[in-house]
């Protein structure tokens, strides 16, 4: 592809309309041109940076300059696949990106830059529903299999209980039955919701300011909780008090998390954030969305062990001595009933639970 001169209107209609961000450089890697694309991944304007230095707009590593360098010094094109990049903002994007030089006199340079980012976070999140609608199924299966044996131990164990006339002997009856009841509740609880659920207008800050107000509660203001809103989002069709809880589950774990850096010292006091952004032609799974909405639950807990992390959505899995393992995989159902997903990225000092949730549909 060959740079057009900004007077001619045609070929910049083309260049402006392209999805890829292209860039201009000048020989001194100066930004002479980026079309409306590399506006938006650079989070910046053409008025903005035109004639400044292209490290203005990119911390560009120093593989990455000395691959410009090279296009310049030889003349030749050079392709990368999954750069890093790291925008002044602090950002960082993964990206493919090809350059090549403009036979002008003096050179330049035309960058083209393909966000690998979105791309690989669909391939995840496909990924994740796949094994989750797989887990979905295992529980099931298992479930079933498990109360069936159940049923017919408690209804031994009742009839046993009538023949017994000894009170002593009826109390190891009675330990069967309620044990045989503990189970059976513990594998509804691992299938999780049992009813329909009731769809209605929904306030997505209604349900966060409920959750913030248990969370409050419960920890006697041992914890600083931060709002951070989108006023602009619209309504969400839901089941409110179902996402109550599945926001619920993610808040308490935050909380816990928070708790054990209450004892550190000289540390920031236990914090959880709860944030909201509007998202716009958002894919979440295999479906693109005009309007999504994103809520992110942090903590500044200690952070969850990588390799507990992959695995955190599973029933039974817990970083906790007392946990269940089933709050998580609960939310991870809801939110997949409202046709949402639920992520995590974690490092020591920050735990991030993401949920997306589209906006302009009916579930």
């Amino acid at each position: 592809m060959a740079f057009a001169p900004a007077s001619n209107d045609g070929y910049k209609s083309i260049l402006d309309s392209l999805t890829t961000a292209v860039l201009v450089l000048e020989e001194n890697l100066r930004i002479r041109y980026l079309n409306p694309s590399a506006e938006s991944l650079f989070e910046t304007s053409m008025t903005r940076s035109q004639g400044q230095p292209f490290q203005d707009i990119l911390l560009a590593s120093e593989d990455a300059l000395k691959t410009l360098y090279a296009a310049l010094n030889n003349g030749q094109p050079y392709t990368r696949r999954e750069a890093q990049f790291v925008l002044t903002s602090g950002n960082r994007l993964t990206v493919d990106y090809s350059v090549s030089p403009i036979s002008l006199e003096p050179t330049e340079l035309l960058l083209e830059i393909q966000p690998r980012d979105r791309l690989l976070r669909i391939t995840r999140e496909e990924d994740l529903i796949s094994q989750q609608e797989t887990t979905r199924i295992l529980v099931r299966g298992m479930a079933h299999e498990i109360k069936n044996p159940l049923g017919g131990i408690r209804g031994a164990a009742q009839l046993l209980d009538r023949e017994l006339s000894d009170e002593s002997q009826r109390e190891y009856t009675q330990v069967i039955i309620d044990e045989a009841d503990r189970l059976r509740s513990l594998v509804d609880r691992m299938l999780g919701p049992n009813k329909a659920l009731q769809f209605a207008p929904t306030n997505i800050h209604e349900i966060l300011e409920r959750v913030r107000t248990l969370l409050e509660a419960e920890s006697k203001g041992r914890v600083l909780l931060l709002r951070d809103y989108d006023p602009s989002l619209p309504e969400l069709r839901a089941d409110k008090e179902q996402l109550i809880q599945a926001f619920l589950n993610i808040a308490r774990n935050a909380m816990e998390a928070a708790f054990e850096q209450e004892n550190r010292a000289g540390d920031e006091p236990p914090t959880i954030t709860f944030r909201t952004r509007a998202l716009r032609q958002f894919t979440i799974g295999h479906k693109r969305h005009r309007l999504a909405c994103r809520v992110d639950i942090i903590d500044n807990g200690p952070g969850i062990p990588p390799d507990l992390l992959q695995n955190i959505f599973y029933p039974m899995i817990s970083g906790r001595a007392s946990g269940t393992g089933l709050g998580l995989s609960i939310t991870q159902s809801i939110i997949g009933q409202h046709h949402g997903l639920v992520e995590c990225e974690s490092k020591p000092g920050r735990t991030d639970f993401i949920i997306f949730l589209p906006l302009e549909e009916t579930p």
